[in-house]
Order: structure tokens, then sequence, then C-alpha cells
């Protein structure tokens, strides 16, 4: 007897070791992986009564010559010191050095199977090479890239100290900024605008040899202020093309001077109309804010001329805007232009269209509508657009985006012609970059350190404006099976979504797509569209002209919904688990309540104990034995509890009882739904929650009453949790529609 106490304690010992190696917290409270709240962020996810965040103001003169591809520029900077520190210099970034060969960018650059889709200078040989690659390879450019700086001032003219490195430059003030103070000081600059059919990247021009004419697409044209706060005090991580940008509120006016012919799409309002538009065009443009369809304001008519008759004059369109992160514009003569008004509360902000004919008749007809559509589905669910305008400006390259501008692609074929793809491609592309003007141009994250934070959040509701804006959209990203081949992929080229803009592999999969199909889920079937909805838009205006982390976001979306998510954001965001929920064991029962006679039973049960515990008591014989005073108390109270039972369980003679055993087989919890199939031919869709799991993350048992027989179970039935392997999710396997082994369970079971 001892050696089996002590068997069965070993025994006991080694499962227990088992079931904590098993334990992986999946329902532990995030805790210390987020930082701890204080007075500028709360535990709530709220800003904090002493939150700051600094201030950076721009005066902006540029010029563009058209001959030499050169933009030669100025600008004053006031930087306001609204935190508690006190600064002994200030950051600027020079995202142009990022194009001078000997950059961080063309150094680091590998071979990376998981993602060359997403490097801008893929480190790749081939048996067949083109001769854009060769460049790419060995920086050989025709131009000589990044900035040029020139003169570095003071605010009373005197020249200041600065030093450069790579693509951030540390300028040397005369004294500490003060909290409170402010600090103004000036660069003059200039840079040759790259090629970006050649070269590649998110600015520059595209040259038309058919009629001799460029395109501008200008952004990151100007040294820009690094953003200092209360996480990382300087943000001066280096720019190395893919991790996109911190940067700090502040207003700005901005001097364009290009060809005298040439058309500009700007960040801001036109200072200046009488002076650079014709009275035409100014008519054409009041018509359009009240318009209900895009109206011309440059045709294409007009369009083709001006690239037969060059200017060589030249105007200086003027630009001002409040309250932006960044500016950009775009500048040719090519430009074809519309515009409509949209009404989002009480503003009507513009929707506007610029492209050459090159882009025609596509653009024309899809490009200002997706504008249109955007801002109003986008205000719904975040906050109201707040902007005067809205741009769409056609480049043959890659999107991107800036305050109020955003650059498209989308070419018909010369013809005119064009794919149903390449149509839905090119509308998907304007909703997304018009829609990052509210992810993180206004609600402002941090993309050097989180590209998910607008990239994710921002294709999120990308999905949800191409749902309700367009019928049969071919969605790419949203829905949750289109992240099912991603996610049972490789793990060595998988990393979680909390991941640094830098390190992440397959960047399109791990930033954009899965965190849209995590907020899709979570919507949908985690929290409900209702708590979801309210959560997700008070996030947004708390944070709406700030600048959040990862954590404030996830502290909302629980704060405002009462909803416990630290497993989601846990499963989802810090790990590169799967979800594969299979069902691998179903028993079926039913009540075994035969024909008898209650009372006559439980009174030969009572004869027999009594018999056993008292030898002298006799049972009495009559049906109202309970009334003789020799019957025990506790006789009466077994008999009662007995013929109550038995009365009970008459009550579930028809209920069948299905013990259905889960195996969570992927490593990602998740809540179990569940569609019945019943012998009469109808189906019931059933939703456990996730806390399903928490006593036992690799597996749970669970017994489900049924009034009806079941004929088949099918877990996840409409596809909505990107289960990786359904053919596990059915049973029996393979035979949906077909019945269970009907047996009864023996005793002995």
């Amino acid at each position: 007897m001892k050696k089996q106490l002590l068997w069965l304690l070993s025994m006991l010992i080694v499962v227990s070791a088992a079931a904590q190696q098993d334990y992986q917290e999946k329902f532990e409270q995030l805790g210390t992986m987020l930082p701890t709240p204080n007075s500028y962020r709360t535990a709530s996810g709220a800003p904090g009564h002493e939150y700051w965040q600094m201030r950076a103001d721009y005066n902006i003169k540029v010029v563009i010559d058209d001959n030499t591809r050169r933009l030669n520029g100025s600008e004053r900077v006031t930087y306001y010191n609204n935190s508690p520190d006190v600064l002994q210099y200030l950051w600027v970034q020079l995202d142009q050095n990022m194009r001078d060969e000997s950059s961080d960018t063309y150094l680091t650059g590998t071979n990376n199977p998981a993602d060359t889709a997403y490097s801008f200078f893929p480190n790749i040989m081939r048996d067949e090479i083109s001769g854009k690659a060769m460049q790419r390879l060995t920086s050989e450019f025709d131009y000589d890239g990044g900035y040029y700086i020139t003169a570095v001032r003071g605010d009373k003219g005197a020249d200041l100290g600065y030093t450069i490195n790579k693509t951030m430059m540390r300028i040397d003030i005369p004294q500490p900024l003060k909290p409170g103070e402010s600090y103004s000081f000036e660069i003059d600059w200039y840079y040759n605008i790259n090629d970006r059919m050649v070269v590649g990247g998110r600015s520059g021009y595209e040259y038309f040899p058919e009629d001799d004419n460029y395109l501008y697409t200008i952004a990151q044209f100007y040294p820009r202020m690094a953003l200092y706060d209360d996480v990382n005090g300087w943000q001066n991580k280096q720019f190395l093309g893919r991790g996109e940008f911190a940067l700090t509120f502040g207003n700005y006016e901005v001097e364009i001077t290009v060809p005298a012919d040439h058309i500009v799409a700007s960040t801001g309002s036109l200072q200046n109309p009488k002076k650079v538009l014709t009275a035409t065009q100014m008519n054409r443009l009041r018509e359009a804010e009240t318009a209900t369809k895009p109206v011309l304001i440059v045709t294409e008519e007009e369009a083709r001329e001006k690239e037969m008759t060059k200017s060589t004059k030249s105007k200086t369109w003027i630009f001002k805007a409040d309250s932006i992160r960044d500016f950009a514009f775009a500048t040719s003569r090519k430009f074809i232009w519309d515009a409509m008004g949209v009404q989002i509360g009480n503003k009507r902000p513009m929707a506007m269209s610029y492209y050459p004919k090159e882009g025609n008749p596509l653009w024309g007809d899809f490009s200002t509508d997706a504008v249109a559509k955007t801002l109003k589905t986008y205000s719904k669910y975040t906050v109201d657009y707040p902007y005067p305008v809205a741009i769409s400006v056609h480049a043959a390259s890659i999107g991107m985006e800036y305050p109020m501008i955003c650059f498209n692609f989308g070419r018909p074929n010369p013809d005119g012609s064009y794919s149903d793809r390449l149509k839905y491609g090119m509308i998907g592309v304007v909703i997304h970059e018009v829609g990052h003007n509210f992810f993180p141009m206004i609600i402002n994250s941090d993309e050097r350190q989180w590209t998910w934070m607008d990239e994710g959040l921002n294709s999120f509701v990308q999905y949800l404006c191409q749902k309700e804006e367009y019928d049969s959209f071919p969605h790419r990203r949203g829905p949750a099976n289109s992240i099912v081949d991603y996610m049972k992929g490789d793990k060595d080229y998988i990393r979680p979504i909390m991941t640094n803009s830098e390190q992440i592999l397959q960047f399109g999969n791990n930033a954009y797509a899965k965190p849209a199909v995590a907020l899709n889920i979570l919507r949908e079937t985690v929290m409900g569209p209702e708590l979801f909805d309210y959560a997700f838009k008070q996030y947004s205006e708390r944070w709406a002209f700030k600048h959040p982390t990862p954590a404030d976001f996830f502290r909302t979306m629980e704060d405002a919904s009462s909803v416990d998510l630290d497993w989601f954001w846990r499963g989802w965001f810090y790990t590169v688990d799967h979800v594969d929920i299979s069902v691998d064991k179903v028993r079926w029962f039913r009540m075994n309540v035969e024909d008898r006679d209650v009372e006559e039973l439980i009174r030969k049960e009572g004869k027999a104990n009594i018999g056993g515990k008292d030898a002298a008591m006799q049972m009495p014989s009559s049906p109202d034995f309970f009334n003789f005073v020799n019957t025990p108390d506790w006789f009466y109270g077994e008999y009662q509890n007995k013929l109550d039972d038995e009365a009970i369980k008459r009550q579930f003679a028809n209920k069948n009882f299905y013990e259905v055993t889960l195996n969570n087989k992927g490593g990602l919890v998740m809540p179990v739904i569940i569609e019945w199939t019943y012998a009469d031919g109808t189906k019931e869709i059933e939703k456990i929650p996730a806390e399903i799991w928490r006593m036992n993350e690799q597996q749970v048992v669970k017994v489900f009453p049924k009034d009806k027989e079941v004929v088949a179970i099918t877990i996840d039935p409409n596809e909505e949790t990107a289960d990786v392997n359904t053919e596990n999710n059915e049973f029996p396997r393979g035979q949906t529609g077909s019945k269970f082994d009907q047996y009864r369970e023996s005793n002995e079971d």
C-alpha cells in the first residue's frame, strides 16, 4: 500500500509538471508588458491631465527648376518646447539623405526572401537582371542624392553649429531651451529630385518622353523637426526607407515656385488663387463646392494644350495649413483637375484629383468619387475630417500619403482600356492613402516604431469602406480567411505584429493584413460591432492631433467596452501563433428513465438501508408511512431527494447530451463557434467566448444539451476566426450531415 501511494504521488508530480510546462499564460493580464501609467498617459488609455506635446511651425519657400530637376529651398522653423524638460539641442530629420550612396539604406540592404516586395533596395542576384536593378545594387545613379545644406542660422541671423549624422542633423542652439520657451532658426538647402521610375522612392518625378514633360510628386522635401515626446525623448532612429515618420504638429505657410503653366496640388488652402488660377478655373471651383459629382477645373483638352506650349515663366503658389504634421505637393503642366464638395458634419471639404491624360478614363471616373466615399466612411468610424481638402494625385508607382494629399498608382493601357483588377486596385489604393489622413496624419502614431498603428488600423477601416461603398469588391485584406496562408506559414519568416518597423518580415502581411484581420475579428466575432465601434471611436477622439502608443490603443479598447482583451492582444499582436481548433471527439448521451413505480423503488431501497442501520426498526407498509412518528428524519429527506431527482430526470428524458472534446492545435486561443446540424435538417450556430480555454489552453471538454438529435458539428462554419485547417473542424470527419455513431455509454465508461 505504501509503495502504491508513493507511485501515485510521483505520477501526480509528473502530471503537474507537464501541466505547468504547457501553461503559457494566455489569459494573464499584459501587466508589465505595457508601460506604467502616469500623469501623461493613463491606465484607461486616455491622455493624462499633464499630457504635453511639442509644436513646430514652418515658413517654407521652394523653387523647382524644371530643366535641372532640382529643388531649392529655405525655411524658418519656430520650435515650441511644451515639455517639462530642458533641451540642450534640437534634432532635425534629413530624409533625402537616405539617397546618398553612403547611406545605411544601401549599406544594410540584404537578400531577404520573406520581404523583397517591400524592400526599397533589394539585394538580389538573378540569372537575368535589369539595368535598374543593377543601379540599385551598386547605388550608382546618374544623379547625386541627398540634401546639400548651405546654411543654418539662428533667430538673429548668426550661423549655428550643426552635425549631420546620416539622416539626422543636430542643431546646437546658443542656450538651452527651457520649458515654455520657443526658438526660431533657418535652414537653406537644395537637392536633386530623384527619378522615381528608375531609382524608386516615395516621391520624385516621372518623365513622359512622348510629350517631353515631367510630373513631380514632392514629399520629405524639407528638413523636418524630429519628434520629442514623453515616451522616447527624441525619436532619432535613422531613416532606412521603410520605417516611416514620427512628426510634430504645427502650422505651415509654404510658397511653391514652379513653371507658370503648372498646376499645383498641395497640402493646405490656396492663399492666392487670383494670381495662379484663371477666372474660369475659379468659377469651376465655386461650382464644385456644392456639386454632387466631380466638376472639371482643368479639362483634358486644356492639359493637352499646355503640354505642347511650355511656359518659360514662373508662378508662386502660396498655401497655408494649421495643425498638421507634414506637408507635400505635386506639380505638372500635364494635370487634369477635378473636384467636388463632401458634406462631413457641419463642414464641406473638397475632394480633388489631379492626373495626366495617361490616367484617363479610369481616374476621371473613379478617383474623386473614391476620395469622397473615404472621407464619409472614415469620419463615421473615427473623427469628422477636419481639413479643407483631400487630394488624390496620379503617379505611376507606389502609393504614398501626406496630410490632405496622397500619390496613387493605377494607369490604364495606352488605348484607355483597363481590367477590373486594375480598377479595383486603383480604387483600393485611393481609399487606403486618403484614409491615412486619419491614421496617422490626425491620430498621429509613431510610424518609425510601429508600422501597424497606421497601416494596420488604416487597412481595417479601408476594408469597412470597401464593404459599405462598393458591391463585390475583391478584398485583399480584412476578411479572416485572407490571412490564413500567412499565419500557417513557416514561422522562421514570421514575426509578431509588435515588431519594430525595420525588423518586420513579410511587411505587407505583418503590418497591413494581419492587424486588419485581427481588428475585423475583434469587431465581428469577439466584441460585436456596437461595443467595438464605440471603443474605436473613443480611441480616435481621445488621440486626434496627439501621439498615441500601442498601450493607449489596447487600454482604450478595453476601457470603453468593458471587455477584457489582454488574451487577444497577447495572441494576435505578441506571438506568431495561429488558429487551429480541432473537434476530436464527440460522445452522445440520453437519459435512461424507465417506466417504474418510483415510490415502491424508493421504499425498497429505504427498507434495505434502514435494516442495515437499525435492525429493530421496521419499514412501514402504508404509502403514508411518513406519518408514523417512528420514521427517522434522515429517511424522510432521502426519500424526498430521490423523488425530486427522479422527477427532474423525467424532465430531461428526451434531451440529447453531447460531450465535445476540442483541441487548440495552433496555440492561438479564440472563441469557439459551433454549427450544429440536426437530424431534421435544421441548423443552429452557438458562440462560446474565448475564456472557455482559460483553465486549459490546449484542450477543453464541454457538454452541450440539445433538444434535437445532432448529425454533424462544424467549428467556425463561416470562416470568421482565421482557422488554418478546416479539415479538422468537422465531426464526423469529412462526413458533414451524417449521423454520429449511435451508441450509449456503458457504466464502465
